[in-house]
């Protein structure tokens, strides 16, 4: 009675489950939400009686039906394929909407037919995935995790003109990437173990899935099929296959062995489902027990019943080449009952690929798009698909990936002729052949009117109004999508230009030419030495006027001496700001080369966070973020000065000087220069700069750009956030440079470990962390990725905006017993770095030329 009882218990809690697993399923199977199916060549959009599935044309990605072929004879309902000449290109892409983070299960079918001979690849995103060999009907399947609001499907040529019949994509089972976060699950086998008749598929599966019946076993086993579908399922098995499935399987009393030898050529990474059911009610948990071997290597031992459950998933990672030997032996204790199993799935494991970075990628696509539409029958903007530089560039492109990941650095159109209009946008870019135009916006981020206009005709015109097209359509991608700019209207028969120096009416500026002897009046014969840098020694001065100033006087031995007096004295007399250290003077006289400036009474910013003892004087947050917001609109001014940007190349704590109200003035402009316009090579033949704050792709392409400032900037602003020198020896070598320090503890959310000791309590924690990200894109190592300073301006406003309000606010909540003032946590979007644990080429390289 009570093994009757037990068995009436067993039966309703398996109902019960079954009823929920019934439920989810239907749940799955309300619609086909997210369902995308494309028959490549049909004439119509149609919808399969059996499976209820509707499918689409390729029309919106192919319109033209001359590149169509029916397939005889063909074994399938559908006969067609689309044929991509080779005349067109080398690679073909359908371009797939996606949702970011969402896992899909993508897959191609190929009709092979009457098109002998061909190679090619297919690649999801960028990833290669399965090699296409006409000889025979093929379908490539894989699972993905979409890394954009778009996927790129697509058939690279090796031989022959490639082609396809069908692509589907659905939205995927998230658990089958939990254990390869970062791969591609490419589809070798999905078999229904028991299944002697067709294919299941969606509507039973609801990520249609295609479960195929076992090819001709090697061995006489035994057939179970369940009568009823009582089916237990355990909390954490979440992948399912259809009860369809799961209601056979096969069943040995010794061994069940499965033998494949179909894999791929090459030593290959795999993941290996298991689904077993235990069919027979009366079996208790010990009485079905056995080992699961891979290639002769014992996996596991297994017991269906041993957590309670009917069924059980296994998943087995393994290496190997061509075969796979997949054997289930009855251990000792296994009683009378054999191993026993459902299905199967064998996986393999692609690595992913990073494509070209997103922003180049959404750049290229709209001068496509833009440049297609007056030129439809243009065969180089035709070839144009998926990934600009992967697997090989675009015609016309040339890219760079060096570093772990491409980015476009040259735009060549030459020998092309378009028409029509090109409107223009402002905004950056990674080409090196255009170069440095970020300083054309205003100090207030709207972009000047600048456009380009119609271009017919003349490859090297075509090239320059694409390339500068590219370069200002560029949006910013930056961290919380904070720095970006406003489009242009379209405009028509105008070229762009820059005015040259010739042209521009600068505002005079009043200089005074000192006499030696004034100079050696105002400096009591040279009396007070208040610094020494690469020009020379600075003295502290007094005017007759009464008057403070500082007196740089060249040194004897200074190799730049000349050529930096020359620099200040040209360029300090045409610009003028309040957070820029104006000239009052200079004396040139008996071989004497001297400057001088107004005396800042506060020192330098690197004198207050850590110079010597005498000099330093604890700053706190709020006025660090004031001295970073002043030094900042002097940058900003210089990038966007009037008519042609100027570049400091050298910004660093020591150039920031304090007045007496602690105003920060940039200083030193020995190394300043103009910044390359249109038709300059871009290239500085000499480095300048100083180690730990020079921008590592000027120092690596000598390319020289207003965003080498700003790389600069940034590690000022780890210096005011953590009081450390950008570079120190002395300290542990994991800490020698500020930056490689720096980053491991934001990318990890845990930026009190790098805040200076002296201000810790004394900030609100949303002023700090929008800091920390302004610091961290700007010292990204591409400088496509750093914004302008124009933009950091404003992003340095609101945080002192926040700071101060807080401060008022906190002040008023402290009365009350405190608050949670710094328990704010904030993710922080990280940009891709080429190779984030490998040191920078600022400490791993010999330090740069001349540094100050």
């Amino acid at each position: 009675m009570m093994e009757g009882l037990h068995n009436w218990n067993s039966r309703l809690v398996s109902c019960c489950i079954l009823c929920l697993f019934l439920a989810i399923q239907a749940t799955y199977a309300q619609g086909q939400e997210g369902f995308l199916s494309i028959q490549c060549c049909a004439d119509l959009n149609v919808t399969e009686p059996y499976t209820n599935i509707s499918w689409t044309t390729d029309a919106n990605w192919y319109p033209d039906h001359r590149n169509c072929q029916d397939i005889t004879p063909s074994d399938t309902e559908y006969d067609k394929a689309r044929v991509f000449g080779s005349h067109l290109g080398s690679k073909w892409c359908y371009n797939l909407t996606t949702s970011k983070d969402q896992d899909y299960l993508i897959r191609g079918t190929f009709l092979s037919g009457s098109l002998p001979g061909t190679l090619f690849n297919v690649l999801i995103g960028v990833t290669p995935v399965g090699l296409v060999n006409s000889s025979d009907d093929t379908e490539v399947e894989g699972v993905f995790k979409a890394t954009n609001d778009y996927t790129d499907f697509c058939l690279s040529k090796e031989k022959g003109d490639p082609y396809i019949s069908k692509l589907e994509l659905r939205p995927s089972n998230p658990d089958y990437l939990k254990r390869e976060t970062s791969s591609i699950l490419k589809l070798i086998d999905r078999v229904d173990v028991g299944n002697t008749g067709s294919e299941i598929r969606y509507p039973h599966d609801p990520y249609d899935r295609i479960w195929k019946p076992e090819p001709k076993p090697d061995q006489t086993d035994d057939l179970r099929t369940l009568s009823h579908t009582n089916i237990t399922v355990s909390n954490g098995s979440m992948i399912l296959p259809p009860i369809q499935v799961l209601q056979t399987a096969r069943t040995h009393p010794e061994r069940l062995e499965f033998l494949r030898n179909d894999l791929d050529t090459g030593y290959y990474e795999y993941d290996l489902y298991l689904y077993f059911l235990e069919h027979n009610d009366s079996v208790q948990a010990g009485q079905r027990v056995f080992d699961i071997y891979v290639n002769d290597e014992k996996r596991q031992e297994l017991d269906i019943l041993a957590d309670g459950s009917r069924y059980s998933v296994v998943v087995l990672n393994f290496t190997a080449h061509r075969l796979l030997n997949l054997t289930m032996i009855k251990t000792s204790n296994g009683y009378q009952f054999g191993p026993i199993c459902s299905a199967y799935e064998i996986l393999q494991v692609h690595p992913w690929v990073q494509g070209t970075v997103q922003a180049e990628v959404d750049v290229v696509m709209d001068v496509r798009d833009e440049l297609l539409k007056a030129n439809q029958n243009n065969k180089v903007l035709r070839s144009w698909s998926g990934d600009p530089c992967l697997p090989r560039p675009w015609h016309g492109l040339s890219c760079n990936s060096s570093s772990g990941f491409s980015v476009i650095t040259q735009l060549n159109m030459s020998n092309n002729i378009f028409t029509d209009t090109i409107p223009a946008f402002p905004s950056s870019s990674t080409l090196t052949s255009v170069n440095g135009l970020c300083g054309s916006q205003g100090s207030s981020g709207s972009a000047q009117g600048i456009v380009i206009g119609t271009i017919a005709g003349g490859s090297v015109l075509v090239m320059v109004a694409v390339g500068i097209y590219f370069l200002f359509f560029y949006k910013k991608k930056m961290a919380k999508g904070k720095f970006s700019a406003k489009g242009l209207p379209m405009a028509k028969n105008a070229v762009y230009s820059i005015p040259s120096m010739d042209e521009i009416v600068l505002k005079s500026i009043s200089i005074r030419a000192f006499t030696l002897e004034n100079i050696e009046t105002a400096t009591q014969q040279y009396k007070t030495l208040i610094g020494e840098g690469g020009f020379g020694s600075v003295y502290r001065g007094t005017l007759t006027d009464g008057q403070d100033v500082a007196v740089k006087v060249r040194s004897a031995t200074s190799t730049q001496g000349t050529r930096e007096f020359d620099n200040e004295l040209n360029l300090l007399s045409t610009i003028q700001h309040e957070n820029l250290v104006p000239l009052l003077g200079y004396c040139c006289e008996n071989d004497q080369q001297i400057l001088v400036y107004p005396y800042m009474s506060n020192g330098s910013l690197q004198d207050r966070l850590y110079g010597e003892a005498a000099k330093r004087k604890t700053l706190d947050w709020p006025t660090r973020l004031s001295i970073a917001l002043g030094a900042a609109r002097g940058l900003t001014y210089l990038h966007t000065f009037s008519g042609r940007s100027v570049i400091h190349r050298d910004v660093k704590s020591s150039n920031i000087l304090l007045d007496h109200s602690m105003c920060a003035k940039v200083a030193d402009f020995g190394f300043s220069k103009y910044a390359p316009q249109e038709g300059d090579s871009g290239a500085s033949l000499e480095v300048r700069g100083t180690a730990g704050y020079l921008d590592p792709e000027y120092y690596s392409t000598q390319h020289l750009s207003a965003k080498s400032d700003v790389f600069s900037f940034g590690v000022v602003l780890l210096e005011l956030i953590s009081g450390r020198e950008p570079l120190n020896i002395h300290r542990p070598r994991n800490e020698w440079s500020l930056v490689e320090w720096a980053k491991p503890y934001i990318r990890n959310s845990r930026i009190d470990e790098i805040v200076d000791p002296g201000i810790k309590g004394g900030y609100h924690a949303e002023a700090m962390w929008r800091i920390v990200e302004v610091a961290l894109v700007c010292i990204e190592p591409f400088s496509a990725y750093r914004p302008c300073m124009s933009d950091i301006v404003r992003e340095l406003e609101d945080a002192l905006i926040i700071e101060n309000n807080a401060s008022e606010y906190m002040k008023s909540i402290d009365s009350f017993g405190g608050s949670n003032r710094f328990s704010i946590e904030r993710p922080i979007v990280i940009p891709p770095t080429p190779t984030p644990t490998e040191p920078s080429p600022i400490i791993s390289q010999p330090a740069p030329p001349q540094p100050r």
